[in-house]
């Protein structure tokens, strides 16, 4: 049983952390949220960047890091500019955990010194700081999904007026 789970590392900006619910609502994915968090939960624009699909979350909140791996047991990938490997390039297990860390600074670097094997990259021009953060979720996402065959996603569209 493959289930992907989706962790947002202190997320600052209330719009990123909408669209990327949005994200888990569609692709069936969890959302684990670590705080602090720049924002209130009940924010207007959170919840409009999410839709109307808050209740077909399944989000977690933890109060810290440390929390977060108390609570939690799988495989960790810490998306970071400072990975050494192309996301593409990695096997995703059916736990797998795909970490991402504040829009403004990234994950904590000694978190990524001590997992260096398991930081990932998605390439881009090395001129450029980094991408937006719903979007590097949405491309995450999918290679994972992708790599598992899109389990009970359709892939298929139908046409509504012919």
């Amino acid at each position: 049983m493959h289930k992907l789970n989706i962790v947002l590392v202190e997320p600052q900006i209330p719009q990123n952390t909408g669209n990327i619910a949005r994200t888990c609502a569609v692709t069936g994915a969890s959302l684990h949220l670590v705080e602090p968090l720049g924002f209130q939960i009940n924010d207007k624009q959170l919840k409009r960047a999410g839709l109307d699909y808050w209740d077909k979350l399944d989000i977690t909140y933890y109060k810290d890091m440390n929390d977060f791996f108390e609570r939690t047991n799988g495989n960790y990938f810490y998306f970071t500019t400072k990975g050494k490997k192309a996301h593409s390039d990695v096997l995703y297990p059916s736990d797998a955990y795909i970490v991402f860390g504040r829009e403004d600074a990234g994950l904590d670097e000694k978190l990524l010194y001590e997992n260096m094997d398991h930081c990932v990259r998605i390439p881009m021009r090395n001129t450029l700081r980094s991408l937006n953060l719903s979007n590097s979720v949405a491309i995450a996402a999918y290679e994972v999904l992708r790599q598992w065959d899109y389990p009970d996603l359709s892939s298929q569209g139908r046409l509504t007026r012919y």
